[in-house]
Parts: structure tokens; sequence; C-alpha cells
């Protein structure tokens, strides 16, 4: 325990970004951030993508506040104060009439969050489901909670559920009105499937046309087929992905994956307005896979997409020299040749004349970014080493 005279408590966490292959789109609640379906992701490797978040408490504060990449930012931003509200929610329960006087003083006082994302928040990877997971865990080792967070990091970003866990994460939907059962849990942990890459395809940072909390709630309020899937396709789609990532079914995983990412792109068709989360690139990608497949006679890569261009790519390891090496000549890097590729690395590979005549179509120079390369990988982590945190020993940021 802390001895209640201590001037600042600090705790620092990092926790990853995830990508869904069976898509949460629609809320049946929109306050309480409670999904109208459940939905399956893979937790991205923090080497690669991480958010990290120190949260620090001192009797000396005279407000709380919120830094983002080095800006301060809103910390009365609802979603913020949710987060903030439930951890100090649990930490009184977990204190219940034992009144630990230094975490009672601890709660009282306010507090000072800063969190770092390690790749650009532009590049439209969704930063929130990382930063609200990140959030929590760092409040909830700050007032040393160790209960079921899931549920409170979907109060900040519904997505933000399924980054409270590594590897395959299942988020149930949940029945109750409460929300009290609408939580994720892991389906296997990363190393259940060591083989499995991620590459993913940054092609533009342009911001989103519609939000998506915005989007949801139109498609929520008038797509008949979003309704279909939630109640009719989804539940079926869960239990058989479940069963690939069990079987270490690359084949069915992949197909899966994309049939999956097309039917929620197409309730974003079927909004009214519709709404175009895909743009001439996305396609062109989701065409060089299918290419690239037919080819070969079998699944060998599978494209997933979010509420935004960027094309995630899953491959086992023994597909990723190759791929890699087709994206490069489909899209010839505009001027960062060497930068081109990045994360972990990707070896050369030469081309047979007849897949380069099959796959690679018309060139289109400098519309891919950067593939970033990476794997599944664990939860949220403590940071031990206090040289990692965030904030100074005034309780403000280091740099």
């Amino acid at each position: 325990a802390m001895a209640a005279d201590r001037a600042l408590a600090m705790a620092t966490c990092t926790a990853p970004v995830n990508i869904a292959v069976i898509k949460y789109w629609g809320k049946r609640d929109t306050d309480l951030i409670l999904p109208i379906n459940s939905s399956l992701s893979v937790t991205l490797h923090q080497d690669q993508l991480k958010t990290t978040t120190t949260a620090a408490a001192s009797r000396d504060f005279t407000e709380d506040r919120l830094w983002l990449n080095g800006a301060e930012a809103d910390v009365g931003h609802p979603r913020v104060q949710a987060c903030l509200r439930e951890v100090r929610r649990l930490a009184r329960k977990r204190r219940g009439g034992s009144g630990d006087s230094a975490t009672c003083s601890l709660l009282s006082y306010k507090v000072h969050v800063a969190s770092e994302n390690n790749f650009p928040t532009a590049a439209g990877l969704a930063s929130s489901a990382a930063g609200y997971a990140c959030l929590v865990s760092a409040l909830a080792r700050l007032y040393g909670v160790e209960e079921e967070l899931s549920e409170v990091a979907r109060r900040g970003s519904g997505s933000a559920c399924r980054s409270m866990w590594g590897g395959f994460v299942q988020w149930q939907r949940g029945e109750r009105p409460d929300g009290t059962d609408s939580l994720a849990h892991q389906v296997a942990p990363e190393t259940h499937w060591p083989e499995l890459r991620v590459l993913v395809l940054v092609v533009s940072g342009e911001k989103k046309p519609v939000t998506s909390t915005a989007g949801m709630q139109t498609s929520v309020e008038t797509s008949p087929l979003l309704k279909h899937r939630a109640q009719v396709v989804v539940p079926e789609r869960l239990a058989q992905m479940i069963q690939h990532i069990q079987e270490r079914d690359f084949e069915g995983f992949g197909q899966l994956a994309m049939r999956d990412s097309n039917q929620f792109h197409a309730t974003c068709l079927d909004t009214f307005p519709p709404i175009f989360y895909l743009n001439d690139l996305s396609r062109h990608i989701i065409a060089l896979a299918h290419r690239y497949n037919a080819h070969h006679g079998h699944t060998k890569v599978a494209y997933t997409f979010d509420a935004g261009p960027n094309a995630v790519i899953f491959a086992l390891a023994d597909t990723v020299d190759e791929f890699v090496e087709v994206v490069r000549r489909s899209f010839p890097p505009a001027t960062n040749g060497d930068q081109f590729v990045r994360g972990l690395p990707v070896g050369s590979a030469t081309l047979p004349q007849e897949l380069v005549a099959a796959v690679v179509t018309e060139p289109v120079p400098g519309a891919v970014q950067y593939i970033l390369h990476t794997k599944p990988g664990p939860g949220p982590q403590l940071v031990d080493d206090p040289s990692q945190h965030l904030l100074g020993a005034d309780g403000l940021p280091r740099r």
C-alpha cells in the first residue's frame, strides 16, 4: 500500500490495437456502448502498434488533465469521464469498508494522464481501441483494481474491450440492458497460431468521410441488411470463425474474414444516405488478393477493412515475402523504397513470370504509402521501468 503522505502515485501501461475479423457495427445502446451483434478480433503485436499511457494522482494537482501525443486534450470528454468514473467506482467497491487510507486519499486526488501512440494516428489505424484499453489499464493499476476491465474499456470505445486481451478475442454482445454481460474474452492466446502474419497496407492518411460513431447509428436506423446481418448472419459466422481459429485452418479463416469484411461494407452501402469507407485503391487491393489466390488455387492471403480505406491482410509466414513483392510491383513506392516495408523483417522474393502476368495487372505508382508487417500479440502490459513514464515527477509531460 502507498504511504498516505506520498505526494505522487504513478502507473504506466501499454495496450494493443485489434482488427476485427467478424465486425462490430451498430449499437443497441449508445450511452453504454452495447453492440447489436457479437464480434471477433485479432490483437496485433505491440512491438509494431501500441499506445503507452501514464496515469498519475497527486494531492498537488488542481484539476484532471489529459495529453495525447504531447498536446493537451479535453479531459472532460464524456467517454474519458466514463472510464475514470468506472475505474474509481471499482476501486471504492474493492476497498469496501476496509478504508485503506492511502487509496482513499488517492481516489480524492485529481489525475494527470498522458498517452502516446508509436504509430501515426493519421494513418487511419483505429487508435481509440488501444487508447481506451490503455487508459483503463493504467488507471486500474494506479488505483489497485484487478477486476474484469473489458466492461470499463467498452465504455470508452466499443472495440477497446477487445484490446484488453491478446491473441484472438470475442466480444460477447450480452443480453442485459445494463451491459454487465457485454464483455470480451480470449478465444485463443497469440501463441496458439505462431505462423499467422498481418500486413497493414496504409493507403492514405485522409480523415474518414463519416466517423464510425455517426456512421453506425445511421446504419442501425436505415439498413435492413444490417439488421439481417446482426440477427441471422453473425451468430453462425462467429461459431465458424472460432472453429477455424481453433483448428488453425487458414483457408476457412481467410475466406470468412473476406466475406465478413465485404458484408460490413455492403451494410455501409445499404445505409441511407450510403457511406463509402473503401476507395478505388481499396477495391484494387481486393481484386489483387483474389487474383493472387486464384493463381495459387487456394486462399493464401485474406483482406479485411475497417471503417476506412486501409487494407489489413492476413497470411501465413511462408507467404509474406512473395506477397509483399506482389504489392511492391502493383503499387511501386513513390520515393520511400527503403521505408516501404516496416515492422517485422521481410525477405526478398523472385516472382515467377506467370505469377506476374496473372496477378500484377496495371501498376499504380505511389498508391500504397507503406506496408506494416506484424503478427498477433499479447494484451495490455505494465511498464515497470520508471524511466518509461510519460509524466515527470512534477506530473507534467516529459517531452
